[in-house]
């Protein structure tokens, strides 16, 4: 068993936001997706971002107001929220006090039968 832990993660800076990659455990190639935690201090935003990996994220402490589509929507302590392959998104923490903190894996998507990417 590994154990991966956020509270000790090297954590680097991306905008206002702290960020800590998983491959700092040296398990590239071992799981089929790759995984992150980021932080968004209070009464902050993330920049905005879009890849071409589809993003499943799990908010691990606080809420998360997750701008996608030209809407906003609240995503509290303990619920999850799926992005797209190329959606442009900004992850906001509303609060004026709690940091945000949360789990995010992301995978290329893969093509079905007819081509289509999902």
């Amino acid at each position: 068993m590994q154990r991966f832990l956020s509270d000790t993660a090297e954590y680097y800076r991306s905008g206002l936001v702290d960020v800590a990659r998983w491959e700092q455990y040296g398990i590239d190639g071992v799981l089929p997706f790759q995984a992150m935690w980021y932080t968004v201090p209070p009464a902050s935003s993330s920049p905005q971002d879009d890849h071409p990996e589809v993003e499943l994220s799990v908010v691990v402490s606080g809420c998360a107001r997750v701008e996608a589509g030209g809407q906003q929507t609240d995503v509290p302590q303990g619920g999850a929220f799926l992005l797209d392959s190329a959606e442009p998104h900004i992850i906001h923490n509303p609060s004026p006090d709690v940091p945000l903190l949360v789990f995010t894996t992301f995978w290329m998507p893969v093509p079905d039968a007819a081509g289509a990417r999902r």
